[in-house]
């Protein structure tokens, strides 16, 4: 027969026993190969690998986006002046008492009248250095109905909202807005008499005044956004360039002429 305190050692030793199996039970177990301090490091390792990835891959995808905001901003900035600018859009608008003055200015710019105007001076002239300043304002007037078509039916940009379609001889192109033909055709031109008239200096100031009003009116008619005219006058400067480098001589005309027949 068992004591009383034998019975309590047996009690104490069972449950020390049990403790520790749960204690076991409940504390992972490491590999061999494998110690707490090791999977502590591999850990950390992959989460700040994790974090340097991130900001690559954000960085990836903000650049379009910011580019894709950048140029929606651009945009709405260049619609909202174009809309501000439309004084004379129609005879309702607040400047529209000037808007037969702008349409005038539009016709000025136009390429029908320039293009009757430089053969009617080719052909009246009497010097061969006349003639042939008039030949390559000619073939830069050409140049650039081709370019400013070729450009308006690669982009395609509607007009303005505002605009009202009643300008002068109109194509098929001409339902576009950019660039603008007007501005280009203003800026060749006032370049080139500028280079190759000789113009007192009012006449000169005159030739700018008329390039720049050129260019104004097609804003305020609302026939162009105001991007469209600034970088058809970038346009018309560069066409310059083009003509000089294509500088055409009588002699050589004769030539080419002559190898066509």
């Amino acid at each position: 027969m068992k004591r009383p305190t034998d019975e309590r050692k047996d009690t104490r030793s069972q449950f020390t026993a049990d403790s520790s199996l749960r204690v076991n039970y409940l504390t992972p177990k490491c590999l061999p190969s494998e110690s707490p301090t090791r999977r502590r490091g591999s850990s950390s390792s992959t989460g700040s690998g994790s974090g340097q990835g991130l900001p690559e891959e954000d960085g990836i995808r903000l650049n379009p986006s910011f580019i894709r905001v950048a140029l929606s901003s651009l945009l709405a900035i260049d619609l909202w002046m174009s809309k501000r600018l439309g004084v004379c859009a129609c005879e309702d608008s607040s400047w529209g008492s000037v808007r037969p003055l702008m349409k005038l200015i539009e016709i000025s710019g136009h390429g029908i009248p320039w293009l009757a105007g430089t053969a009617y001076c080719m052909y009246k002239s009497d010097s061969a250095p006349g003639q042939e300043v008039m030949l390559n304002l000619l073939m830069g007037l050409l140049l650039d109905l081709v370019l400013v078509g070729i450009v308006k039916a690669v982009v395609r940009r509607r007009r303005p909202a505002h605009n009202r379609m009643d300008m002068f001889a109109t194509f098929s192109v001409d339902r576009y807005s950019f660039p603008s033909g007007h501005a280009t055709r203003a800026a060749m031109c006032g370049r080139f008499l500028l280079a190759h008239l000789v113009l007192a200096a009012p006449l000169r100031v005159l030739v700018l005044l008329w390039a720049s009003l050129v260019g104004l009116s097609r804003v305020m008619l609302g026939r162009h956004n105001v991007t469209d005219v600034m970088f058809g006058f970038w346009m018309g400067y560069c066409q310059y360039n083009l003509v000089e480098m294509l500088w055409l001589s009588p002699q050589t005309l004769q030539g080419l002429l002559g190898q066509l027949a």
